[in-house]
């Protein structure tokens, strides 16, 4: 099994502190978003190998954070700004073909996905699935919530049958987190997906667009999540693991 981690977003949301630092490599809790990432993604004794999608940017920066990590591999999109991205789904082909995964199955997650959920668990769990993908959800508990989030509707077995993007009356507090596993059969789908002319945006649009046609299960964990998108997320973030890391809290997020 190959993780992909999709880090070639720009966090507009967060300039002016992202516009020289990518948000991945941010520190939260006293370390870059990504380590703690990867502390997660290493519990999976399947995973083999960890690649990073980033862009052209800071592609380098990327590589710096990689050295000494024989297991990470850094991919540039060759993008460099949001007018010429290529989307998450965009970013998720791009890594099968650079890295030769298809035929792989693949663990795709986000880039500032911060979870405590295990990892391991969730795959053993894919794994009594059979031949079918899955995406990790969070009850997120409130309705009016909800909208901010993709939503899913699980049927019998954990199978999911509905995911809508952010929809104005949710159907369940499921929220649909950025973790995914891609069964090795579906990952040729992704081309597919785009010869369609789908959006190359969002990776749960693929997981939604998936569903329709393959089985694809949901898992439900309980825990923290955080989905961090502007700058109070952050701060919020950074207090909660520094808060684990036995520092103080901080009323402003800082990079030192």
């Amino acid at each position: 099994m190959k993780a992909v981690v999709l880090a070639a977003g720009y966090a507009t949301r967060l300039y002016p502190l992202t516009e020289t630092i990518a948000k991945p490599l941010l520190p939260v809790g006293g370390r870059p978003m990504l380590d703690h990432l990867l502390d997660r993604i290493r519990e999976v004794g399947e995973i083999d190998a960890v690649h990073v999608v980033t862009n052209a940017k800071f592609a380098a920066a990327f590589a710096a954070w990689a050295a000494g990590r024989p297991d990470v591999a850094v991919h540039d999109d060759g993008t460099t700004s949001e007018d010429d991205r290529l989307g998450a789904i965009g970013d998720v082909a791009f890594v099968i073909d650079a890295a030769g995964l298809d035929g792989e199955e693949l663990l795709v997650v986000a880039g500032d996905n911060l979870f405590d959920f295990s990892l391991a668990e969730y795959v053993a769990w894919w794994r009594t699935k059979g031949e079918a993908s899955a995406v990790a959800l969070h009850d997120v508990g409130d309705r009016e919530l909800a909208t901010r989030y993709g939503i899913v509707v699980l049927g019998a077995g954990e199978r999911v049958e509905s995911f809508e993007e952010k929809p104005a009356e949710p159907s369940s507090t499921l929220a649909a987190t950025a973790t995914y596993l891609y069964h090795r059969a579906h990952v040729p789908l992704v081309w597919r997906y785009l010869a369609e002319g789908n959006s190359p945006d969002q990776p749960g649009r693929f997981i939604a667009w998936l569903a329709e046609r393959e089985p694809v299960y949901g898992y439900r964990f309980a825990g923290d999540w955080r989905d961090i998108g502007d700058a109070r997320q952050l701060l919020e973030a950074d207090n909660r693991l520094r808060e684990l890391s036995g520092l103080p809290p901080r009323d402003a997020y800082a990079l030192d």
